[in-house]
């Protein structure tokens, strides 16, 4: 079945789209849920429970397995939650109901489901015609959960190490793989050979005859390279990816793992030209290791679906990505952190998003994974570290753990934005005899990390007052540089209306266009990386540089061809567009003399491309 929306909505954060299925299935839109932090699915399904008057029963970190368990539980709520209130709105659709209106108001402009509906009221269509009509036609939005493959912490019982299917990825896969959901896993953060080993132990995940998967695995990519290493490993173990789900590596919100300069018109290109070679050599893979397996092996061609998501923001850049790329939906994040009919965001962080520019929205290193990350300018949670550090005691007290990942100090793991790691690092700095310039350098370093594995939930329980006493109420948020452009609060209808070309929600005039606003943050980023370099620059290094500047001159070519040829779309823009590549074209070229003048001064020898 066709989706019933053009877009989708992805994961943000940790607590910002915790309870969006609930707010947006009903109307067929899909979005998905964060799996890391199994305390805050825990403190939600209570508060839940209690407002629907559902029998509760904690689930306490003292269950063998609690983790799955929790989010089991949270997932099977939220699916029978929605389910409820997608039968209520079907079962009103006679009556006209408001939930049913809004459904119909919310579709795609030229949406059949609206047509047909009108088709059947005009020509005088009995009850049950219309009810079996219902049923076939309205679809509810998927509950996706998202995992990042990385945050897979080793866990412990007093000093006994547990098996590695405790390990915090592993878990939350496992507590999704038992809910009742017909759903998909969003796998982000790269490859983890043995969560994906894991994975092919649950039956769910394997095609029935008919090509139809209970589970179905999303791979979030930046490239097409990762793409075809991930999805082929996979069909190593008889797992097949139904969704190659692309985000932009730098203009998106969360952290940013970015490309080595490949921009996202010539990936999106790539995949257009080899979505069937894609899908036929792993498909091969697939069905090969099936055989192997003894398993069900489909009797037709299994489907793959193309995705992206990161920095659209206009009715007509949405259209675009669909038409020219042959998309199967395009990701909306951003912007619906302003949609409280959407997201989980509190007030006072919702009023900060609705007054930041692009100057308060920046590439950060305070994440403890070691991952530049997407922040907002004088965020609560980043005024709590000050607090800490002024008192001259930095860092987190680190009550949730979930990514205490680095074992410098010990077997078990510390986060790095830990009291007890830094503790231990400026220690060691202090040992070290640095000028006050370079221990200041330092230093900085390591108290810049934030806890926000705590930050990123926080805001879900402020929402909705549910008490925060080991959390503390420091807020981290993690938007995407498209905010700048979004100034008020929204409905959900406001949004879709946006996405869809029937009103526009944006009241700047000088916001660039997707591609040309990655290229920017892009050609910044590679500044950075060479004012690093600066220091001491080795052959490995200047490779780095030389292959992002190539790289990304190659994105330039490809969008002045593609911005030059259009007819029909981009028309008030693209004199300004062609400009624009025309001035990165020459900052990149400043870029290539600087990092030949730093190798001849490095006494490093030109690499060839």
């Amino acid at each position: 079945m066709k989706k019933t929306h053009s877009f989708h909505i992805p994961v943000m954060g940790i607590g910002f789209t915790i309870d969006s299925p609930l707010k947006v299935a009903q109307y067929g839109i899909d979005s998905v849920i964060s799996l890391v932090d199994d305390i805050l699915l825990e403190k939600l399904r209570k508060m839940y429970s209690d407002k629907f008057e559902i029998p509760y029963a904690e689930i306490t970190d003292k269950v063998d397995d609690f983790r799955a368990k929790r989010i089991t539980s949270y997932l099977n709520l939220m699916n029978d939650l929605v389910d409820k209130k997608f039968e209520a709105l079907k079962s009103i659709a006679l009556e006209k109901g408001d939930d049913f209106k809004a459904y119909l108001n919310m579709l795609p402009t030229g949406s059949l489901i609206k047509s047909e509906f009108k088709n059947l009221l005009d020509k005088g269509s009995n009850v049950s015609e219309i009810k079996q009509w219902i049923s076939h036609n309205l679809k509810k939005g998927s509950i996706d959960v998202n995992i990042m493959t990385k945050v897979d912490k080793d866990n412990y019982i007093k000093d006994e190490k547990l098996p590695i299917e405790y390990n915090d990825a592993h878990a939350a896969l496992r507590g999704f793989v038992n809910s009742n959901l017909k759903a998909s896993v969003v796998l982000s953060a790269g490859m983890n050979p043995r969560l994906f080993a894991y994975m092919n132990q649950f039956d769910s995940f394997y095609p029935n005859a008919n090509g139809a998967f209970e589970k179905k695995i999303i791979l979030k990519v930046s490239d097409y390279r990762s793409a075809l290493i991930q999805g082929k490993f996979l069909a190593k173990k008889g797992l097949w990816v139904s969704e190659y789900r692309i985000e932009s590596g730098l203009n998106c919100g969360g952290h940013a793992f970015a490309t080595d300069g490949y921009l996202l018109g010539p990936v999106l290109q790539e995949f257009k030209e080899k979505r069937e070679e894609l899908r036929t050599s792993i498909e091969e893979v697939m069905k090969k290791e099936l055989t192997n397996q003894g398993r069900i092996v489909p009797e037709h061609a299994l489907r793959i679906e193309i995705t992206a998501q990161g920095g659209v923001g206009t009715h007509e850049e949405h259209e675009f990505l669909i038409d020219k790329y042959q998309l199967d939906s395009v990701g909306w994040g951003s912007p619906f952190l302003l949609v409280p009919e959407a997201t989980t965001v509190d007030n006072k962080t919702l009023d900060k998003l609705v007054e930041a520019k692009e100057e308060d929205l920046y590439l950060s290193d305070i994440s403890p994974l070691g991952v530049p990350f997407n922040n907002l300018k004088d965020n609560t949670k980043d005024f709590e570290k000050e607090v800490l550090i002024n008192k001259g005691r930095p860092g987190s007290a680190c009550p949730k753990k979930f990514v205490a990942l680095n074992k410098e100090f010990k077997e078990k793991g510390i986060c790095t934005a830990s009291r007890e790691y830094q503790y231990l690092k400026i220690k060691e700095l202090d040992q070290e005899g640095l000028s006050s310039k370079e221990y200041e350098a330092k230093f900085n370093k390591i108290v810049e990390k934030s806890c926000t594995c705590v930050g990123l939930g926080t805001s879900a329980l402020l929402a909705y007052n549910i008490e925060t006493r080991v959390e503390g109420e420091g807020v981290s948020i993690c938007p995407g540089p498209n905010m700048a452009y979004y100034s008020k609060v929204m409905s959900l209808k406001n949004m879709t209306d946006h996405i869809y070309g029937r009103a526009n929600m944006i009241t700047r005039t000088d916001r660039p266009n997707l591609f040309i606003k990655e290229l920017y943050i892009y050609i910044d980023y590679l500044k950075n990386k060479l004012e690093d370099a600066k220091v001491v620059m080795n052959k490995k290094e200047e490779k780095y540089l030389v292959t992002f500047t190539k790289n990304l001159n190659e994105g330039v070519l490809y969008y002045k061809s593609l911005f030059s040829e259009l007819k029909n779309k981009f028309q008030d823009i693209k004199t300004d567009v062609l400009n624009d590549l025309n001035e990165s074209e020459k900052a990149l070229q400043l870029i290539a003399i600087e990092i030949e003048k730093l190798s001849i001064q490095n006494k490093v020898k030109p690499v060839l491309t």
